[in-house]
Order: C-alpha cells, then sequence, then structure tokens
C-alpha cells in the first residue's frame, strides 16, 4: 500500500473509531457495573456461584478479564507467522471483529443468574476485541512513515476517543431517560446498548475493510506454517539482543503497562464497589475520560516532537503513580470525577506514544510487521493478565479494592525507572 496516503490513513484510523465504542464503553462504562448490580442482586450478595465455584463477583470478573488476555498471548504468535508467511493481517483481523462484535451484542442476553454465560460472552468478546488489535497495529508501519507514526497514531485513537463519545451519549440518555425509548427500566436500557455496541463495532469496521488491503505472498498454508510465528518471534526476541534500546523500551513497556491496562479495565468496578457510581454516573465519568483523551492524545504526541517520545512517556508515568495513590485515598464522588478527568487525560497520551514510539524503533527494512506488533501486543496482553490477576488476588487476599489500586503505581515506578535506562533519545530523535 502506498505510504503517507490519506485516504488509506483515514480508514485505517476509522477502524478505531468501529472499535473503541467496545473498549470504552463496554468494558470501561456498563457491563461491569451492570455485571456486579445484577450478579448481587441474582444471588443476594457478591459470593456467587460460577460453575460451582463460590466467588465474589468482581473476582470473577477480574480473572476472567485475565483469562482472556492470556489466550490472546497463546494464539497470537501463531496467527502474526500465518498473517505474514501468507500476506493476510486484514482476513484475520475481520475473524476477530465478527467475533468480538457478535460476542458484544450476544450479551443482551445476560440477566445476572446466568453468570456462566455472561462471562463466557464477556471473555469472547474481550478476545475479539484484543486479537483484531494485532492485526491492525499491524498496518501502522505499512501505511506511514517514521516521521508521520506520532501524529497518525494519534489520530486514530482521537477518532476512537470521539465515535465513543457519540456512542456513549446516546446510551446516556437511553439510560436516563428509558421510558421515552419503550424500555421498562434501566436494565433493558443496558442490554440494548450492547446490541448498539456491536452493531456500531460492526457497521464502521467496513470502512477499514474496504481501504486496507492484504499483499497475499500466495504461499499455501500447511502445518509447518503454524510454528511459523513462533520462529518469528524468537527473530523479533533475537533481534532485540542487537537492539538494545528497542529491548529496554519493550520492559518499560511491559512494566507500566500492567498499571494502565488494568487500571482502565477496573476502575468501574473500584467506582462502584468503593465509591459508589452507578451506571449512568460512570458513563458521564467516561464522557470526561474520552474528551480529555482527545486533548492528551495530541498534546503528548506534541511533547514526543518537542522533547522525545522518551519524554513524553516519562512525564506520563509521572501522573499515573499520583493517579494510584490518589485513587487508595479517595472516598468521595466529586473526587473520583476530577481524577477520571487527570486519567482521561494521560490514557489517551500514553496509549498512542507507546504504539507510536515502537513503531519507530522496529527495523525499517523488516516486512514482517505483524510478527513484531505481535510481540509488542503479547508484551502488553501478558502484562494485563499479571496487572489484572494481580488486582484480583489482592483484592482476594484483603478484601479490598483499594490496595489492589495503591499496588499498581509499583508498576508504574518500575517502569519509569526502565524507561529512563532505554535512552530513547539516542536513537529516536524529535521529528
Amino acid at each position: 500500500m502506498e505510504k503517507n496516503n490519506n485516504r488509506i490513513i483515514n480508514a485505517w484510523a476509522s477502524y478505531d473509531w468501529s472499535n473503541s465504542v467496545y473498549n470504552l464503553i463496554v468494558t470501561t462504562a456498563i457491563f461491569p457495573i451492570y455485571y456486579s448490580a445484577t450478579t448481587r442482586e441474582a444471588f443476594g450478595g457478591e459470593m456467587i456461584s460460577f460453575f460451582g465455584l463460590t466467588i465474589k463477583n468482581t473476582v470473577l470478573y477480574t480473572y476472567a478479564i485475565s483469562f482472556s488476555f492470556l489466550v490472546i498471548v497463546i494464539i497470537s504468535p501463531v496467527l502474526s507467522g500465518i498473517a505474514d508467511y501468507a500476506g493476510i493481517k486484514k482476513r484475520f483481523m475481520k475473524f476477530f471483529t465478527y467475533l468480538g462484535a457478535i460476542a458484544c451484542m450476544s450479551l443482551f442476553f445476560f440477566d445476572g443468574d446466568n453468570v456462566e454465560y455472561g462471562i463466557i460472552c464477556a471473555i469472547t468478546a474481550s478476545i475479539g476485541y484484543a486479537g483484531s488489535l494485532v492485526f491492525y497495529n499491524g498496518f501502522l508501519p505499512e501505511i506511514a512513515t517514521t516521521d508521520r507514526m506520532d501524529s497518525i497514531s494519534a489520530k486514530g485513537f482521537a477518532m476512537g476517543y470521539v465515535g465513543s463519545v457519540i456512542l456513549l451519549t446516546i446510551n446516556l440518555v437511553l439510560l436516563l431517560k428509558p421510558e421515552l425509548f419503550g424500555f421498562s427500566g434501566k436494565g433493558s436500557a443496558t442490554k440494548f446498548g450492547f446490541l448498539l455496541v456491536g452493531a456500531w463495532w460492526l457497521g464502521f469496521s467496513q470502512i477499514a475493510f474496504y481501504y486496507l488491503k492484504d499483499d497475499p505472498t500466495g504461499k499455501s498454508i500447511t502445518k509447518k506454517v503454524f510454528g511459523k510465528g513462533i520462529k518469528e518471534l524468537k527473530k523479533v526476541y533475537d533481534n532485540l539482543n542487537n537492539r538494545k534500546v528497542m529491548k529496554r523500551y519493550l520492559f518499560s513497556f511491559f512494566f507500566y503497562s500492567m498499571g494502565v491496562q488494568t487500571v482502565m479495565l477496573l476502575a468501574p468496578l473500584f467506582a462502584e464497589s468503593e465509591v459508589g457510581m452507578e451506571a449512568d454516573e460512570m458513563i458521564m465519568v467516561v464522557l470526561i475520560l474520552q474528551i480529555l483523551a482527545i486533548a492528551g492524545a495530541f498534546l503528548f504526541a506534541f511533547f514526543s516532537k518537542w522533547k522525545g517520545n522518551g519524554f513524553a512517556i516519562s512525564i506520563s508515568l509521572i501522573i499515573w503513580i499520583f493517579i494510584c495513590v490518589f485513587g487508595f485515598l479517595l472516598h468521595e464522588k466529586m473526587t473520583f470525577y476530577t481524577l477520571a478527568a487527570v486519567l482521561g487525560f494521560v490514557m489517551g497520551g500514553i496509549q498512542s506514544i507507546s504504539r507510536s514510539t515502537y513503531s519507530k524503533l522496529i527495523p525499517k527494512q523488516t516486512k514482517v510487521t505483524a510478527s513484531y506488533f505481535s510481540f509488542y501486543d503479547i508484551t502488553e496482553k501478558l502484562a494485563i493478565v499479571i496487572g489484572t490477576f494481580s488486582y484480583g488476588f489482592i483484592e482476594q487476599i484483603t478484601g479490598s479494592m483499594r490496595n489492589s489500586m495503591l499496588f499498581m503505581a509499583t508498576f508504574f515506578i518500575v517502569g519509569f525507572i526502565i524507561l529512563q535506562q532505554a535512552k530513547l533519545k539516542n536513537e529516536l530523535q524529535p521529528t
């Protein structure tokens, strides 16, 4: 594909518009609170039965999210190897999109007492979302030159936040005035929201699928190919030994992603359990998140241009550390709104800059971008597995999410220290 073609760039960024609504509406705003409330009502408390196992509802959800990303860690190397070998990244991207969107819409039939069904749908939707991103991110080095990666990556995240704000607003109206739209209450309006998100994801993704092109190699997919992904990842890993800056950056990314992704994924449960937020209030929080995340994505892109990517990421990590500490201390809803505003700002910045920084570090001559981004995504997903499991485990043994939130600061501190060792400025000059 032609690099820096505005039509292709806009189409690529439009996939953020289509799939971000799932991550930022269902996983962040609606489903965790709906799940917690309905299971608590169905089982008469926080302790629920899951395939005969008695477990706290929030701990179960945390472990379910952890498991979904573990699945991606296992299958991603094989699939990315096939995608690069056969030149069919878009085909896999489409498969995971359809899987995730259909699973999201299937949550419409979850009502609390069928908790096994709800958890399975949530896991499947999460796998679809995370799996599609492996191949979506792999297109970035193919459509953009190094000097434009920061701004194009930020554009994708910004489009995702704008799309999420639009659909979030619609869902907020449905929850505040369900009777005006023929719903019996907030519960049925929330379930309809799952259908809206899935339909949005499916519908708008067709723009990216139309413009992004596979580059088929004509090679046959045999049994030997299934091990190619592992071999390609091994090549990437071996290459890291000769690219110390990239290696140290990935170690830093691994640690701070444990904190970033875990806090983003589990903030709704924290808000519901520790602060007493309800679904419509959480949507208001997420609206704040999205609006400020748009500004954050572009501001941190400016920071990277001004002082370099390492500086931009370092500033965001310092802010994330304070977020975890203040999260441990807060008790009032208004304080949570303020903290959410700060979180949204750095959320947009660190996600965008992390992706573009890695894109810049990938060898320019390589054609196996899916394998490189598979390594990146595996690093991130493994971080999520460890981060979310740690969060749930600490809550399980201490009985409080506040302790889990405070512990997340450790991951940011370690990530910050390793990032300073990476010395990104030596390899990535401000663009």
